[in-house]
């Protein structure tokens, strides 16, 4: 098995985000880190009205981003 294929969690998504919204998911974290917003769900509703993400995909690159920021 690949890496590729190997994706679990919130990076399942990863493909499907960059195909739909044609954005790398680097950029995506980016503004996520760069917004006022700390909580996950004001990050949420953000990427949502903001950015016309659907509710899988703003929550999996906010619980991502989230995971990895310390």
């Amino acid at each position: 098995m690949t890496n590729d294929a190997a994706a679990k969690g919130p990076a399942s998504y990863f493909p499907s985000i960059e195909k739909k919204y044609g954005r790398p998911i680097a950029e995506w974290k980016d503004l996520i880190r760069a917004s006022p917003l700390t909580r996950h769900m004001e990050l949420v509703a953000w990427l949502k009205s903001e950015h016309g993400l659907g509710h899988g995909h703003a929550n999996a690159l906010v619980a991502h981003t989230l995971a990895e920021t310390p």
